[in-house]
């Protein structure tokens, strides 16, 4: 390689990609050679003394501009040009965020909490690049956030080392600190003219990809575009980065052929196998997020419909139970728009549990029966998700879980609002999710509630100021969508092919929802996915 001079950039811009090279010792690879794949044809192998060596186009190019800098190239004598495989078509992943049904702050003390998914979803769209373009480009708009690297730039030799490297069927339950140092220098220079803290979040987020890319990609990795818009309203306590991460690992793993399907036939045990990889290495990109994430959001995001999750010792990990009949139910998201801190909810509990230790242990210990209630309920062999008194049982089960977090002081007057409205109206069954003390509320909606109703209702709460979803409880997890094309009524040959363009001008939650979206027309049947 010291012989082959020629620079190879990868850029990064919200999350497209087009890697279509393999390497390692993996089903994909012989130790010997780089397989290329395109257009979903058949796996080429390619020596890796031929692979590596890729003459410029006119001898003398100048090296791809990447975040402004550009850089001339030797001439390169003696070799003549090859021919240009295809490019990869455009393809999407979606992944779902999070809300807690039940269980809040119990699950800080060793009880147990039931996560479902809803259909507010993260879309990323991964484009290939031609070969003159050496760069991997990061693109998320909805946080200001575009930044591409050159691909030879990166640190492969420390993330290849043979100690180092990781394979896709790995487990990884923590980041390697040599590996979190080598990627130091390629995060520093993101989006240097903006305030410290929302540099902060670019780099957090652009860590996560990075991890991910440097460790299931490689040096041959081709060049691309990783563009991600979200519907998930990011730091309302709804999984947003876990369903991004998802969205990473899903589309890099699908890059080098490590996944399988989705497919409609597709057996379970199969497909359970698929989204046990995506998790794995989406629980990776959270760890680079936040450090010490639970592996609640990233779980649910992967399989959709919902878990009861459970952590008695924080020195061991936590138990994850599927709930694979959890029913797909309407769901009204409402966000107070009031800012909260989980860490001061938290340590709310903490006091009054040590002020009050025989008090709040009982309210901690009814919050877990109203979990394990509905987790025997969903887990019983006559389960009826369509029966309406299992609605009503689960409705009931959402008004004493809020009832008693009331109790352990983690409300606010906003969420209280909310629920008095909702009641006031007859809509549903409210509750505060996640930390509270702001933050957002759920509703599961009754069966047959009339229209007009929830109407009014809606106007009632955006009249006070606050943010509404009509959203669902309880769907799929990952999705993918290969090649980016939908029907959407369009008159292009074949369907609307979805590119970077139409993408980014996409206006708000509505247009993306409108150009792309899972959770709208659910007759959209080119989104596959992976189903237990």
């Amino acid at each position: 390689m010291a012989a082959d001079n020629e620079r190879r950039r990868v850029s990064i811009s919200a999350f497209p990609d087009g890697m279509l090279m393999a390497t390692g010792k993996s089903s994909l690879s012989d130790g010997n050679s780089l397989f290329a794949i395109s257009n979903g044809g058949p796996v080429q192998p390619i020596r890796l003394e031929e692979g590596l060596k890729r003459p410029s186009l006119d001898g003398r190019s100048t090296k791809p501009v990447v975040n402004g800098d550009t850089q001339r190239l030797q001439p390169r004598r003696g070799m003549e040009r090859k021919l240009s495989s295809p490019m990869s078509p455009a393809f999407m992943v979606s992944a779902p965020g999070k809300v807690i049904v039940y269980g809040e702050h119990a699950v800080v003390h060793g009880k147990a909490a039931i996560a479902g998914a809803i259909s507010l979803r993260s879309y990323l769209l991964v484009t290939a690049l031609s070969k003159s373009r050496r760069t991997v480009t990061l693109r998320f708009p909805d946080i200001s956030l575009d930044h591409t690297w050159n691909i030879d730039d990166l640190p492969w030799s420390t993330f290849q080392h043979p100690s180092k490297k990781k394979f896709y069927y790995d487990l990884v339950t923590s980041l390697d600190p040599d590996l979190v140092e080598a990627m130091k220098p390629h995060l520093s220079d993101i989006s240097p003219s903006l305030p410290p803290e929302t540099r902060k979040i670019h780099q957090a987020s652009a860590s996560g990809f990075l991890y991910l890319y440097l460790s299931l990609g490689s040096q041959a990795s081709p060049a691309c575009i990783f563009t991600l818009r979200s519907t998930i309203p990011i730091g309302a306590g709804l999984g947003s980065s876990a369903s991004i991460c998802v969205c990473i690992s899903s589309a890099l793993l699908l890059q080098i052929r490590a996944l399988s399907g989705p497919h409609p036939d597709q057996p379970g045990e199969e497909a359970s196998l698929q989204l046990q990889r995506i998790n794995r290495w989406a629980f990776v990109g959270e760890m680079c997020i936040h450090g010490n994430p639970s592996g609640v959001d990233n779980t649910v995001a992967s399989g959709g419909k919902a878990v009861v999750f459970k952590r008695e010792d924080y020195k061991k990990p936590p138990t994850v139970t599927l709930l694979k009949n959890f029913p797909e139910l309407p769901l009204l998201l409402v966000n107070t728009r009031q800012p909260r801190s989980t860490h001061t909810e938290v340590a709310k509990v903490g006091a009054l549990k040590k002020a009050h230790p025989v008090v709040t242990n009982m309210m901690l210990e009814a919050i877990d029966k109203v979990t394990e209630s509905a987790h025997t309920l969903i887990s019983s062999p006559n389960f009826d998700g369509n029966d309406p008194a299992t609605l009503q049982h689960l409705g009931e089960l959402i008004v004493i879980n809020h009832g008693l977090l009331v109790s352990l002081g983690v409300s606010h007057p906003k969420l209280e609002r909310i629920r008095e409205l909702v009641d006031h109206a007859g809509a549903g069954w409210a509750k505060l999710t996640g930390a509270g003390g702001g933050g957002c509320a759920i509703t599961i909606l009754k069966s047959g509630v009339k229209r007009e109703t929830l109407r009014s209702l809606e106007a009632q709460l955006e009249a006070e100021g606050f943010e509404l979803y009509q959203t669902t409880l309880g769907g799929d997890g990952v999705g993918v969508l290969w090649p980016a094309v939908l029907k959407n009524g369009s008159d292009e040959d074949g369907g609307e092919e979805i590119d970077q363009e139409k993408f980014l001008m996409a206006v708000g939650n509505e247009g993306v929802e409108k150009l792309v979206g899972v959770g709208v027309d659910e007759t959209r049947e080119e989104w596959k996915f992976w189903r237990y």
